[in-house]
């Protein structure tokens, strides 16, 4: 579970520097090509392929392409509509889908994975529930597509994983990376607008930022994090992020949000993830 602690940590940022440096100002497209190329460059020099059949190369690339490709261009696009706490209570979801997908994989339904997640939904549901803008059915739309693309890649992968235990994930993880950029390149070749790119020095920056370490070292992270923890203990980690990215957008941007709310909210969170360890994890 540490890996998945510190990509929350890591990720909380993240929802804050797009709605306020990127949101609106650069094309959502090319945000989310120099994203993914840059992550790309960060683990290609790792790529082994020899350890990689013709058959597992392809499940890889699919996976990235589903679960940081599409995700992206999803969830970027979400911020057009939301704001930046919408977008975080709108992922609530995200433990249900990956619960659900798991189980419907497995030809099975379990009783416990289940509440964790819908426990970990009431804890972030508590955090906030006001100020919907006039977004907010195509926002919810848009980000509910987002977490069925990040719930599907991380039950893949972890499936993907569990049946080949022997390889090294550092040394394969960049088919992963070239699957999401294929979705990257295609796209901001069809949509992309050239008459919006960055245009300060702290944009660049944020972007770069984004692409080496919070795309390029968190997915990798999250993903092996998503190999050691059961499905349940996965659910709920995802729910993480919406009290950790609420707080720093409130302590570093001063955004509103009820403090109260959000102590409320994570509390019921954490209570999920322990319950989680303590009795449903004998169920995995």
């Amino acid at each position: 579970m540490t890996y998945l602690l510190a990509t929350t940590l890591l990720w909380a940022f993240s929802f804050s520097l797009i709605g306020v440096y990127l949101a609106g100002q650069v094309d959502p497209w090319f945000s989310v090509l120099t994203r993914i190329a840059l992550a790309t460059l960060v683990f290609l020099p790792f790529l082994r392929l020899p350890q990689l059949t013709l058959a597992m190369t392809c499940k890889l690339m699919a996976i990235g392409a589903v679960q940081l490709g599409l995700m992206y261009a999803f969830y970027y696009h979400s911020f057009l509509y939301l704001t930046v706490p919408e977008v975080l209570l709108f992922t609530v979801m995200t433990p249900l889908y990956v619960t659900l997908l798991n189980d419907a994989l497995d030809g099975r339904f379990n009783p416990g994975f289940f509440m964790a997640a819908l426990l970990a939904i009431v804890g972030a549901v508590a955090i906030r529930f006001d100020g919907i803008n006039q977004g907010f059915v195509l926002g919810f739309a848009i980000v509910q597509a987002a977490n069925l693309c990040f719930a599907s890649g991380q039950v893949l992968y972890k499936r993907l994983m569990a049946q080949n235990p022997g390889l090294a994930q550092h040394q394969i993880f960049a088919c992963f990376y070239i699957g999401a950029l294929v979705v990257a390149l295609s796209c901001y070749a069809l949509f992309g607008d050239t008459t919006a790119l960055p245009q300060t020095t702290t944009q660049w920056t944020v972007l770069v930022y984004l692409g080496l370490v919070a795309s390029g070292l968190g997915y990798f992270a999250w993903n092996k994090g998503a190999t050691l923890v059961n499905v349940g203990t996965l659910a709920v980690m995802n729910n993480l992020l919406i009290p950790a990215g609420i707080l720093v957008n409130v302590l570093i941007w001063n955004r509103d949000a009820d403090i109260w709310r959000l102590t409320l909210g994570g509390g019921i969170i954490m209570a999920a993830l322990v319950l989680n360890e303590k009795y449903f994890n004998k169920q995995s």
